[in-house]
């Protein structure tokens, strides 16, 4: 009788790497370097070295002097790391040189995170964009990389479409970058469908923005019961969420989820994100959710507040919340300039969200003007909507029709104007 064979799973060992960074203005601080080797942990390696190198500019050739260069070679063979990541976006002759000088894996920033998008994208959509996003990068990488490619081997930067450069040539790269394009299109097209269908509704839009692991998941958890994946990682979700959301008066409004943030945020990935990113730019309200035990909370306000400008979302109102409040915080808060108010919360606690939701409430009725309108009985149809779009005050049935003190909006306020017997009621 044969011997049953048994099969074991050999977990393969993270990969050791370097940390490079060039300070250009003297000013690098720990954080910067703190966040790429949370990124490098995320995508899967283990940090076991790093080198700064201050410079008036980064080398045009490789990046960093050929000094440094020859004594990052030297640290790369003490410590058996098994390549470098770069904290900024090489150009393709920066990274193949390093590749010559210093024979090992040469991976930057922006790798890291497309590698890390190519693992957590779980929706069609998300795929799509960042396949996308990573075919334009590795598209601008593929002249001259014969050598380099096959160094690659496997690990970060080499999962999802990334294998596809070492079989492809750069026509077929454009084609596919062609289809998923019109992909995106047809999405692009059917959330403005969506958009428009919660619009002739009246229904409010609310984005959670910030930076990446701020706890915008969490926090939609808390306020709707969404069940998203919410976990102390960055970039945990991906995939935009949108749930239903009653305020204390009964308005309902559309909560919305998106991805995170992050410094030098790769702008392919913006790109590829554009049709997601722009739920942001149709929103209503914008939460910035902060998460303020970070010793480089004021860092990460300002990364959001440049993507937000990028995207075109600058004159879109924003209520701050203060997260993470029931850990170690250093106070005071940072002055937040931009916000039209700000929130202490907790949204592991749910401490501070019944405040977050009258802040919300309250910048939602500035919009609105509060008008009194007699409405005959004979407008079913005009009170139907008067009851699902406005806020309602007070209604009493009177012999000529039911008169409504409300809050309307634009649109309710036209509907109404014949109606109308007193605006701006106190």
């Amino acid at each position: 009788m044969a011997k049953e064979t048994k099969l074991y799973e050999v977990e393969k060992p993270a990969e050791r790497v370097i940390l490079v960074a060039v300070d250009e203005d003297g000013s690098l601080a720990d954080d910067f370097l703190n966040e790429l080797e949370e990124l490098a942990k995320t995508a899967g390696a283990v940090t076991v070295g790093r080198l700064i190198q201050r410079r008036e500019k980064r080398h045009p050739g490789h990046y960093i002097g050929k000094g440094k260069a020859e004594e990052l070679r030297l640290m790369i063979r003490a410590l058996e790391a098994d390549g470098i990541i770069t904290d900024d976006e090489l150009t393709p002759a920066q990274m193949r040189n390093l590749e010559d000088m210093l024979d090992t894996k040469v991976m930057d920033r922006t790798m890291v995170i497309l590698d890390i998008f190519a693992a957590r994208a779980l929706s069609n959509e998300g795929k799509i964009q960042v396949e996308l996003a990573q075919l334009k990068y590795s598209l601008t990488r593929l002249t001259g990389q014969g050598t380099a490619l096959s160094r690659l081997g496997g690990g970060i930067g080499t999962r999802g479409p990334g294998e596809k450069k070492l079989e492809t040539d750069r026509r077929h790269i454009k084609e596919r970058i062609s289809e998923l394009e019109s992909d995106l299109k047809d999405i692009e097209t059917h959330r403005g469908l969506l958009r428009s269908g919660r619009s002739k509704k009246g229904v409010v839009n609310v984005s959670l923005v910030g930076y990446t692991n701020a706890g915008k998941s969490t926090l939609l958890n808390k306020m709707t019961d969404a069940g998203v994946l919410a976990e102390d990682k960055l970039f945990a979700t991906l995939d935009t969420t949108s749930r239903n959301l009653k305020l204390p008066s009964g308005t309902s409004i559309m909560l919305t989820d998106t991805v995170g943030f992050i410094r030098k945020l790769p702008h392919h990935l913006i790109k590829a994100f554009r049709a997601t990113l722009e739920e942001m730019k149709y929103a209503d309200i914008l939460i910035h959710v902060v998460d303020a035990s970070n010793p480089d909370r004021m860092g990460q306000m300002n990364a959001v507040y440049e993507t937000l400008k990028e995207l075109g979302c600058e004159k879109t109102p924003v209520i701050t919340a203060f997260n993470k409040m029931d850990r170690n915080v250093e106070l005071p808060l940072p002055y937040d300039t931009i916000a039209r108010q700000t929130v202490k919360i907790s949204a592991k606690s749910g401490d501070g969200t019944a405040e977050l939701a009258e802040a919300v409430e309250t910048l939602i009725k500035s919009f609105k003007k509060p008008i009194k309108a007699v409405i005959p009985y004979s407008e079913g149809k005009l009170t139907a909507l008067v009851y699902s779009r406005c806020e309602i005050i007070n209604s009493e049935h009177r012999d000529d029709g039911i008169c409504v003190e409300l809050y309307a909006d634009e649109e309710m306020e036209n509907r109404l104007e014949q109606y109308t017997v007193l605006k701006e009621i106190k």
